[in-house]
C-alpha cells in the first residue's frame, strides 16, 4: 500500500452520495403495520436502527453543513417511523426481557429524544433477573451496556470486563479471523468508542495490534469485495491514533459506489429491476460507506495521514466464510 494525504473531497463525494441514494430509497426503511407483532425484526426494525445509529453520528460531527443536514433529516425521518418512540413502548411491553429495543431507544435517548412510556418500562425491564442472564455473545453485551448508558440506567455488567472477553479484548490470532469474527471486531471498536465518538478508549495495546494487522485484513476483503465489511474496516482505521489513511483502498471503495450512490454488500453493484432488492443488496454497505467516510473526515488534527504501519499488503490471509454480518 502507498501513503497519501486523506482526500477530502473524495470522502465527501463518498458521504454525499451514500446519503443521497439513501433519501431516495427511504421508503423502504418504513416499519410495516406489523412491526411490533410478527414482522421479522431483522428486515424491519434492524434496518431503521442502524440508520439512526449512523446518520445520527454523520449528522452531529460532519464538517460539512449540507451532509449534516441531509443526515439529520434521514434521522428524523427514522425516529418518525418509531412514532416518536410509542412503538418501543409496545416492543417492551410485548418482550421485556428483549434487549433489541432498548438497544434502539438509546440512539434516540443518547440525542434527546424520548418517550414518557418507555421511560417508565426501560427501568423495570432492565432490573429483572432474567436480564442479567449472562449472553455468549460478548459483543453484543457491550451494545445492550452502551444502550442503558445513552438511556442513564445503571449497567447491569461491567464494561470493562465484559470488553476483555470479546474477540478484539482476547486479540485472537490474526490469521485465523474469518468473516464473521472479523465483522465482531469491528464492533468491538464501534462500541468501546462509542460509534467513534471517544476514540482515546482504544487502548495502546488494542491499538498496536489493530495497527499492525488491518492491512492484510483489508487486503483479504477488498480481494473478495466484500465491501460492506471493507467499509467497516476503515472506520476501524479512522478511530486509531493518527488515524491512518489508505487512500488506494478508499479509491476501490469509491469505485465500488455506483453512479446513484449506492454500493453493494459484494462484488459489482446489482442491477435488479425490484427496487425492494436492490435496497436489501445495499442499505447497509451503503451506509457504512457514509459512517467511514465521515469518521475519516473528522479524525483529529495533525493526523499522519499513510498507509496503516504493520506488515506487507497481504500478509496474513484469512479464511473468508459464508455467514452473515451479525
Amino acid at each position: 500500500m502507498t501513503g497519501g494525504r486523506a482526500d477530502p473531497g473524495l470522502l465527501d463525494r463518498m458521504v454525499g452520495n451514500s446519503l443521497g441514494w439513501l433519501e431516495e430509497m427511504r421508503e423502504f426503511f418504513r416499519l410495516p403495520p406489523n412491526a411490533t407483532t410478527d414482522a421479522d425484526p431483522n428486515l424491519t426494525l434492524k434496518p431503521i436502527g442502524e440508520l439512526a445509529q449512523l446518520t445520527q453520528l454523520i449528522a452531529a460531527s460532519h464538517p460539512r453543513a449540507g451532509l449534516r443536514a441531509a443526515a439529520d433529516r434521514l434521522f428524523a425521518f427514522a425516529w418518525r417511523e418509531t412514532r416518536e418512540g410509542e412503538l418501543f413502548a409496545e416492543l417492551i411491553r410485548g418482550e421485556p426481557h428483549a434487549t433489541y429495543p432498548v438497544e434502539i431507544y438509546g440512539v434516540f435517548a443518547q440525542s434527546g429524544l424520548r418517550h414518557p412510556a418507555v421511560e417508565e418500562l426501560v427501568p423495570a425491564t432492565t432490573g429483572l433477573r432474567g436480564w442479567r442472564v449472562a449472553r455468549e455473545d460478548r459483543t453484543r453485551t457491550l451494545s445492550v451496556l452502551n444502550a442503558e448508558r445513552r438511556i442513564g440506567l445503571a449497567q447491569h455488567t461491567d464494561f470493562d470486563a465484559e470488553f476483555a472477553l470479546t474477540g478484539l479484548g482476547l486479540m485472537p490470532e490474526p490469521w485465523a479471523l474469518d468473516r464473521r469474527a472479523a465483522y465482531g471486531v469491528t464492533h468491538d471498536v464501534f462500541h468501546l468508542t462509542d460509534w467513534g465518538r471517544d476514540r482515546r478508549r482504544l487502548s495502546p495495546e488494542l491499538a498496536g495490534y489493530l495497527r499492525l494487522w488491518l492491512p492484510s485484513w483489508l487486503e483479504n476483503w477488498l480481494e473478495e469485495q466484500l465491501w460492506d465489511l471493507v467499509g467497516e474496516l476503515l472506520a476501524v482505521a479512522a478511530c486509531l491514533p493518527e488515524a491512518p489513511y489508505d487512500p488506494a483502498a478508499w479509491q476501490r471503495l469509491a469505485g465500488a459506489q455506483a453512479a446513484d450512490g449506492s454500493v453493494p454488500e459484494t462484488g459489482a453493484a446489482p442491477r435488479p429491476a425490484d427496487r425492494a432488492e436492490a435496497f436489501l443488496a445495499c442499505y447497509h454497505s451503503t451506509l457504512v460507506t457514509a459512517f467511514a467516510g465521515t469518521l475519516a473526515r473528522t479524525a483529529p488534527d495533525g493526523a499522519e495521514a499513510g498507509p496503516l504501519a504493520g506488515v506487507a499488503a497481504g500478509a496474513g490471509r484469512t479464511p473468508c466464510e459464508s455467514e452473515a454480518a451479525p
